[in-house]
C-alpha cells in the first residue's frame, strides 16, 4: 500500500536520509505553536517518522495533551531544498520500540545517543508530504559529500 512518502520522487526521499537537523511542529494546549530542532529517521515502507526524545519534554506532553488527536509536521531545510512531513502523532514508551528509533536515529546522523531511561520515541503516521528536494546542494552541503 502507497504512503505519502512512498509517492515522492526519489530525490525527496534521500533527502530524508541525507544528514540534517530538522525541526518538530506540536500544538500547545493553548493551541500556538512549539517549534524545536530534533533529529528525524522515515520509514518510507510503513509512512512513520521517529524522533526519539525525553518524557518530560514539551513536545510530549503536547501529544499526550492532544488526547489521541495530536498533530505535527517536521521540517528540514538545506538552502533552496526543503521538506515537510505532517501526520498524526503519538508517544510510545515500549522499550523494543525506543531502542528501534535510536538504532535508525544512529544510522542517520552516525552517532548513537548514550542510554537514557527517560527516552520515548515519538511516532508520526505521514499523511502529507510536501516540499522541493531537486534543486543543486549548497556548495557546502556537495564538498561534505
Amino acid at each position: 500500500m502507497l504512503n505519502a512518502i512512498c509517492a515522492q520522487s526519489d530525490s525527496y526521499l534521500e533527502f530524508w536520509n541525507e544528514r540534517h537537523l530538522c525541526t518538530l511542529t506540536t500544538l500547545r494546549p493553548n493551541g500556538r505553536p512549539h517549534v524545536v530542532p530534533v533529529g528525524v529517521t522515515v520509514d518510507v515502507a510503513t509512512g512513520v517518522a521517529r524522533i526519539i526524545t525525553r518524557k518530560s519534554s514539551r513536545k510530549v506532553a503536547n501529544i499526550l495533551a492532544g488526547g489521541g488527536e495530536a498533530r505535527a509536521a517536521l521540517c528540514q531545510v538545506d538552502g533552496g531544498r526543503w521538506a515537510t512531513l505532517e501526520g498524526a502523532a503519538e508517544v510510545c514508551t515500549d522499550e523494543a520500540v525506543v531502542e528501534d528509533a535510536v538504532a535508525r536515529y544512529g544510522k542517520r546522523y552516525g552517532r548513537t545517543p548514550a542510554p537514557d531511561p527517560e527516552r520515548v520515541v515519538i511516532l508520526v503516521s505521514v499523511e502529507r508530504a510536501l516540499g522541493q528536494t531537486s534543486g543543486a546542494r549548497p556548495q557546502a552541503a556537495q564538498a561534505a559529500a
